[in-house]
């Protein structure tokens, strides 16, 4: 029964989902934007749980950007401008958003596209 049971579990190692660099950007993604639809449900009591999504989906948008910039991404150049594109309306916004005079929403419709990108397969 010992050995069934060694046996068994190292098989169901092979089982578990390979991670790839897209599944990967979905993930943080998702989990940024959940922060920021649940931070925004939760209304102006809880800005500053709204500022702290803000500031990391920034930080994200800004690694996203740096990736764009590197010699090695492999993505077309009018992919990579329409997301630098999407970076700096990003950027704009979420000061806006930070200063109460924009609405989030913006923000998640835009990460949820990205989102929808990556599970779609495009590159």
């Amino acid at each position: 029964m010992n050995a069934l049971l060694k046996a068994k579990s190292a098989y169901s190692a092979a089982k578990a989902p390979t991670r790839t660099a897209k599944n990967f950007e979905y993930e943080v993604i998702a989990r940024v934007t959940r922060r920021l639809i649940t931070a925004t449900q939760k209304g102006r009591n809880e800005f500053s749980e709204l500022a702290a999504a803000l500031s990391d989906n920034r930080k994200l948008w800004s690694i996203f950007t740096t990736d764009l910039a590197s010699k090695n991404n492999p993505l077309p150049d009018d992919l990579k401008q329409n997301l630098f594109e999407l970076a700096e309306f990003t950027r704009q916004h979420t000061t806006k958003v930070l200063q109460r005079k924009a609405d989030v929403r913006p923000l998640v419709e835009i990460n949820t596209a990205i989102m929808r990108g990556l599970r779609s397969g495009a590159s």
